[in-house]
């Protein structure tokens, strides 16, 4: 169906093996599958067309038995308050973000700034951002298959350039969300002012001055990244930790090596030609399922392939898109004028 609309756009499927598969070539088929959704994913005239929406509609539905009917659903906030909606289960994220965020008085055309992520507010007080909510995912349906994470779903910005909070300053609303945010994110030190900044937020908070506060806070450091979970990269050697923060076109990573030294690396977005996310299943015994993002990077002429093995590779993967994204467009704006 997705031929018939889209023609030559739609990647080739992966070809049927017609006798028993052993386990490698059925592993092979499998990342071919996966290879296959990610690329169709990658054009928004796809993931937008009815076709598209309708068959993962269905698919989620039938597959985890959820028939279509009314359910209450929480949206969380950045401060921890929340708004009850009456829904449908079958209603996809892009109506639950749309009628959320109009009944908190958001104008229509600064809706796409915002989207839908599953997070988790651990007990020590971490902040984990599970992933962003595909728009055509049933948020009712996945939070029911995800219930062992214990997840909330709450709405974020959803652009990693920082100077788009300007656009979003006139909207009482939309101000409200970028300063809930900016808050909690001082809170849960993803961000790292320096003494005389944080002195200086302190002040502006105690105030009630959003604006001044948000001015100020654009310039701090890792203002407008996403922070994902510590986890395990390749980079420079097997086997290293890693704290990631994904904004201001880089990946930036702060990495612990076996030596127990540290050593920060910024992978910058111009230098990174293509990216794959595979998923690996548990790699121990006991083990969650874990994700493999690798991507690949010109260092200092030199091609190769940088490995993070990290549950949130599927966040890192639409944050890498979006910065790609929004600098497309800020060239082409720039040619233009």
């Amino acid at each position: 169906q997705l031929r018939q609309l889209f023609g030559s756009a739609v990647p080739a499927f992966p070809p049927k093996f017609y006798l028993a598969m052993t386990k490698s070539m059925a592993d092979e088929r499998q990342s071919q599958l996966e290879q296959y959704l990610q690329n169709v994913t990658l054009d928004s005239n796809i993931t937008n067309s009815d076709v598209f929406r309708g068959f993962f509609r269905k698919l989620q539905q039938d597959t985890f038995k959820i028939q279509t009917q009314r359910a209450f659903l929480d949206v969380y906030l950045a401060d921890g308050s929340n708004i009850r909606l009456d829904i449908q289960t079958s209603d996809t994220a892009e109506r639950i973000l749309e009628v959320t965020l109009c009944k908190m008085g958001l104008s229509r055309e600064l809706i796409k700034y915002f989207s839908l992520f599953f997070f988790q507010d651990h007990d020590n007080g971490v902040l984990s951002v599970v992933k962003k909510v595909a728009e055509f995912e049933l948020p009712y349906v996945s939070l029911q298959t995800m219930k062992e994470l214990h997840c909330k779903l709450g709405i974020r910005k959803w652009y990693m350039d920082p100077s788009l909070d300007t656009l979003l300053m006139d909207c009482r609303a939309s101000l409200n969300l970028l300063y809930m945010q900016a808050i909690q994110e001082v809170k849960k030190n993803w961000v790292k002012p320096t003494e005389m900044q944080m002195q200086e937020l302190e002040f502006l908070q105690n105030n009630a001055n959003k604006a001044k506060f948000l001015e100020l806070i654009r310039a701090v450091r890792f203002y407008g990244y996403v922070r994902l979970d510590p986890c395990i990269c390749d980079y420079p050697e097997e086997g290293c930790s890693a704290d990631i923060y994904v904004g201001n076109n880089e990946i930036n990573c702060c990495i612990t090596l076996p030596t127990n030294q540290t050593k920060e690396v910024s992978f910058k977005i111009s230098r990174l030609r293509s990216w794959q996310v595979t998923f690996l299943g548990a790699i121990k015994d006991g083990e969650d399922d874990t994700l493999e993002l690798r991507f690949e990077y010109n260092d200092s002429g030199t091609w190769q392939w940088i490995i993070l093995y990290t549950k949130q590779a599927f966040l890192l993967s639409s944050c890498l898109k979006k910065m790609i994204s929004e600098q497309m467009m800020k060239e082409a704006k720039e040619g233009q004028e």
